[in-house]
């Protein structure tokens, strides 16, 4: 058997790791409902639950890929009792990771288009409706939106199979490198913006009242908003971290490595919001437009800054590379599923998922334009349908499948994963955990689940 690959350097796992984790929905989701909920209160609302409900789940996924050094297409195999079944996640990773692709191949494709259109002009002297039209006008072409899908998936791959020291993890390192940088660019001109004063403190000053507006049911939405941000911005459930974890070796504790990618994902979010909410505040604009906000509203906002052009480029540049590094990582986990399931080398499980992916994405791409009448009750479009299948059902059933596996004596057990987290040097797991990890975590990714369910099936009945 080939020798297992390997980072490289800590620093590259943990990049990485961030880099899958850091998605587009840290930037237009998390600032806005951070603002509704209560800035600075619904931050320690957020925190509260990544610590007791995402990092452990994201350190039981770690653990059963450093513990197997297999990807999900073969890692409960390796660690679970004679007779059972755990296994049959490999298919719920497989599809899960293929249909997360399906959709976000497009929308990383209308990230980089935008950073060209800004880049060459495209915006200057544009108002917002002239932008929206120019942003209704990418989405009806379906060359437009297919061609830089098609872009988005040869990048991708290339980075893939040039392997995971000199292709996933370099390339990675230097995006994630560019990311905070140009970020951190940004915050200064945001925050120094006149009137940028206002978006701050409506965006950090913690306001509780807001989370009791309309009394318990507001604490509630609040409550369910920061559980699902904890647990959806790690990306936890379809093995997407499984794959980093068994590239790891044992110098480290896998406990303090998931802090660490958490904090760097929640740094993200945090930086999002300090560029957003003092830009809008300075230009009177209203930041919960979500999509829209950013491919209307700010690149028109953008126009009007002095330099807006540099500071609008550098913004979708941010946005790409933040959309890349979830496609490099996705697609890694795709190509490692095949090359551990079916024993296929790199090349060869490049030259089938390259394809694959791009004929698989092609819906969603289309869902636009060509097939722009196919919509689903209680879902919306295309687009919509993959991304609720993936988010509201395949990542908390997983995950739940993890939880159980790592606590379950009918599983790989609590004994043999605190046998693996502990493995090295770092920060241990808290052993007291198990009862909460056991019964709590699971109940909280059940509600997870059924709230999910619950807009779709009102959209169903017409509530």
């Amino acid at each position: 058997m080939a020798q297992r690959e390997r980072f490289a350097t800590n620093i590259g796992f943990l990049l990485v790791s961030a880099g899958c984790a850091i998605g587009l929905g840290n930037v237009w989701r998390f600032p806005y409902i951070t603002g509704e909920y209560g800035g600075g209160a619904f931050i320690l609302l957020y925190l509260f639950f990544l610590a007791v409900f995402g990092l452990p789940a994201l350190t039981m996924e770690f653990a059963v890929g450093r513990g197997s050094q297999r990807s999900i297409a073969r890692s409960f195999d390796e660690l679970e009792p004679e007779g059972t079944k755990w296994h049959f996640m490999r298919w719920v990773g497989l599809v899960g990771n293929f249909l997360l692709m399906m959709f976000y191949t497009s929308v990383a494709g209308w990230m980089l288009n935008y950073f060209v259109k800004m880049a060459s002009g495209t915006f200057n002297g544009l108002d917002v409706e002239q932008v929206g039209v120019v942003f209704d006008a990418m989405l009806a072409s379906p060359a437009e939106v297919v061609g830089w899908m098609v872009v988005v998936c040869v990048v991708g791959m290339l980075v893939c199979a040039m392997g995971v020291q000199k292709g996933v993890e370099l390339v990675t390192k230097y995006m994630m490198g560019a990311l905070f940088v140009i970020m951190i660019i940004l915050v200064v001109r945001a925050v120094t913006l006149p009137g940028a004063a206002e978006g701050l403190a409506f965006y950090l000053m913690p306001d509780f009242s807001k989370m009791f507006s309309n009394g318990v049911s507001s604490f509630g939405e609040a409550m369910y908003a920061a559980m699902g941000q904890s647990f959806f911005t790690l990306s936890i459930g379809i093995g997407s971290m499984t794959i980093f974890g068994s590239y790891l070796n044992k110098k480290k504790r896998l406990f303090g490595e998931a802090l660490s990618v958490g904090v760097l994902d929640t740094a993200v979010a945090l930086l999002a919001g300090l560029i957003i909410f003092p830009t809008c505040s300075s230009f009177g604009v209203d930041p919960g437009a979500g999509p829209g906000l950013v491919f209307v509203t700010l690149p028109n906002v953008f126009s009007q800054m002095w330099l807006g052009q540099l500071w609008g480029a550098l913004f979708f540049l941010f946005m790409s590379f933040a959309a890349l590094s979830t496609v490099v990582a996705v697609f890694e986990n795709i190509l490692r599923i095949f090359m551990d399931h079916w024993g296929w080398d790199r090349r060869k499980a490049v030259s089938i998922s390259m394809p694959l992916i791009i004929v698989l994405s092609l819906p969603c791409a289309l869902g636009f334009n060509v097939l722009s009448g196919v919509v689903f009750p209680g879902i919306g479009d295309i687009q919509g349908l993959e991304d609720f299948i993936v988010s509201n059902n395949l990542l908390p059933i997983g995950a739940l499948v993890f939880v159980l596996f790592c606590t379950s004596k009918r599983g790989w057990g609590w004994k043999n994963f605190l046998a693996e987290v502990d493995a090295g040097e770092g920060l241990p797991f808290p052993k007291w955990l198990y009862g909460w990890m056991k019964f709590g975590v699971p109940i909280l990714l059940i509600v997870v689940f059924v709230m999910g369910w619950i807009p779709m099936i009102s959209g169903w009945l017409g509530l």
